[in-house]
């Protein structure tokens, strides 16, 4: 199973409608994340979350998903800058964090042995948004196996 990174700033602060940055699964291939990171650049602190979606919304530009091993194929997976027009969330969060009010303060999400899994289906997708308060800019970066 090949293992896939993408790394990014975001491009906006994002809210708790718009998500920072997203990974969608293919419409043939489910994601298994393995982790994810998340850093504040600014020194003003953000509360985050770990969502789901169902369906994509409006999404900024697209990210330049890496393979571990050059030798794997393209990644099915697709990882999307800030969003502009809001995605349709599940209920509740996966995992929420607070971000110190300094740039390198952050969070990192493993998640075990099964992973995280995103079903099949180019709707299906989870992403790093605001929990409550102002968003600010961040760096996110997501690990998955396909």
């Amino acid at each position: 199973m090949p293992r896939y990174a993408v790394a990014e700033r975001s491009a906006g602060a994002g809210s708790t409608t718009l998500p920072l940055m997203s990974i969608f699964a293919a419409a043939a291939v489910s994601l298994k994340i393995r982790e994810i990171g998340v850093f504040n650049t600014t020194t003003t602190a953000v509360a985050i979350a770990l969502r789901r979606y169902t369906a994509v919304g409006t999404v900024g530009a697209s990210l330049t998903e890496m393979p571990y091993d050059k030798a794997s194929a393209a990644a099915a997976g697709t990882a999307v800058n800030t969003h502009t027009v809001t995605p349709t969330f599940e209920a509740g969060n996966i995992r929420v964090a607070t971000l110190g009010a300094a740039a390198g303060a952050g969070v990192i999400w493993t998640f075990g042995d099964t992973g995280l899994v995103i079903p099949v289906g180019t709707g299906n997708g989870i992403g790093v948004s605001v929990l409550t308060g102002t968003g600010q800019i961040c760096d996110v970066y997501f690990d998955w196996d396909e």
